[in-house]
């Protein structure tokens, strides 16, 4: 049975509510799943897990929220090489660059995306919800 952690940032909830539908999809497919905020985890948490999905919502400019998330999530790149991760995210205003990018930095680094990333806009419908579900299906097949 795969592990794995679920580690977002939200400040409307709505990242927060597809961090929750990962988590079911995970669980779903018979694997263990935990959900963090950013604030909650750390770099050296990772080597309890099989796989990480980490969710952020487009901020500013196109990029990872600044104050919590973008610090836990560098404090990880080191040990992403070879891990198995997904991304996702929502955005209220852009085409997704955020995520473009950020997929970007996470293969070189090494890290293995083991699904497309999941991104919506604003609050997730019925169709990101099931994207969101079928991303913790893949992080649970280890």
């Amino acid at each position: 049975m795969s592990k794995a952690a679920i580690v977002y940032w939200s400040g409307t909830g709505n990242t927060e509510a597809m961090a929750k539908s990962v988590a079911a999809g995970a669980r779903a497919a018979g694997g263990e799943a935990e959900l963090f905020t950013a604030s909650e985890f750390s770099a050296g948490r990772l080597a309890e897990y099989d796989a990480v999905a980490f969710g952020c919502p487009s901020m500013g400019s196109e990029q990872l929220e600044e104050e919590e998330f973008e610090p836990m999530f560098r404090a990880c790149e080191p040990e992403l090489k070879g891990r198995r991760i997904a991304l996702f995210g929502s955005y209220g205003w852009g085409d997704g660059e955020w995520m473009r990018t950020w997929e970007e930095v996470c293969r070189n680094l090494g890290a293995v995306l083991v699904c497309d990333s999941v991104i919506c806009c604003e609050t997730p419908d019925s169709a990101a919800e099931a994207e969101c579900e079928a991303l913790g299906r893949a992080l649970a097949q280890g």
